[in-house]
């Protein structure tokens, strides 16, 4: 089993900036996906972002491309996403994932967190 907990949620006004951390325990997640989704209230959950297990293949979202990144730290057993530029309307829990195969898929995962809040004020 993998245990996700994710931190780094926040409250920020817009244009600005927050990083976002999730730290997995339970066992390695180095050849595992990683990634983010998130809800706001009612929405359905959305794809943000995923890096492959060796940080190779990194995939976005449409609407947080150019704004957001994430990367990996495979020795610390964390992935990260940086947002920055943000908007309102990124406003929404963000939830870590984990899948067990080595990519990432956009559409599900096998391992989740509890999830951050984050909100943009206008």
């Amino acid at each position: 089993q993998v245990q996700l907990v994710e931190s780094g949620g926040g409250l920020v006004q817009a244009g600005g900036s927050l990083r976002l951390s999730c730290a997995a325990s339970g066992r390695t997640v180095s050849s595992y996906g990683m990634g983010w989704f998130r809800q706001a209230p009612g929405k359905e959950r959305e794809f943000v972002a995923g890096i492959s297990w060796g940080g190779r293949t990194i995939n976005y979202g449409d609407s947080v491309k150019g704004r957001f990144t994430i990367s990996r730290d495979n020795a610390k057993n964390t992935v990260y996403l940086q947002m920055d530029s943000l908007k309102p309307e990124d406003t929404a829990v963000y939830y870590c994932a984990c899948s067990r195969k080595r990519s990432f898929d956009s559409t599900k995962a096998d391992y989740w967190g509890q999830g951050t809040q984050v909100t943009v004020s206008s």
